[in-house]
């Protein structure tokens, strides 16, 4: 455990993970804004739905103090197991790590961060998506 959670994986471990463990499950924990505005890990071709649930609300940054619970609720109805590989994503790897830390205290115990997120780190240009992150490596993904 790192942290209080199970450790960091990188966007193409999280890819590896999802493609070969069955019982994975990515949540996206960024905003609606995010969602809508950004785009979307795309995981369709694994077969199981992206769950999403606010970490924080747009736009002050309030916590959002159902997230653990309303998280467990949807692993629970979809007889996610308590061991399965929980792979928390958002915008840089960030916010997400308070989410896999808030999973983990429920008793899930395979909750992971990925480093590096949806849109990984600023560029030398001040910009995301270019420098790291799940769109940066070329993984499927999708905009509304």
């Amino acid at each position: 455990m790192s942290g209080g959670y199970a450790g960091d994986v990188d966007v193409q471990e999280a890819w590896r993970l999802l493609n070969e463990n069955s019982q994975s499950v990515l949540i996206d924990v960024r905003t609606e804004a995010e969602w809508a505005f950004v785009g979307l890990p795309d995981i369709s071709a694994t077969g199981r739905p992206l769950l999403t649930e606010e970490w924080q609300s747009y736009p002050g940054g309030t916590p959002n103090p159902r997230f653990a619970d309303a998280v467990a609720a949807r692993l629970d109805a979809a007889g996610v197991a308590k061991d399965a590989p929980i792979l928390c994503l958002c915008r840089s790897g960030q916010r997400s790590i308070g989410a896999a830390t808030a999973l983990t205290a429920l008793g899930y115990t395979a909750c992971f961060n990925v480093a590096g997120g949806f849109e990984g780190p600023l560029d030398a240009d001040g910009h995301r998506g270019q420098a790291g992150g799940w769109k940066a490596a070329g993984l499927p993904w999708r905009q509304s």
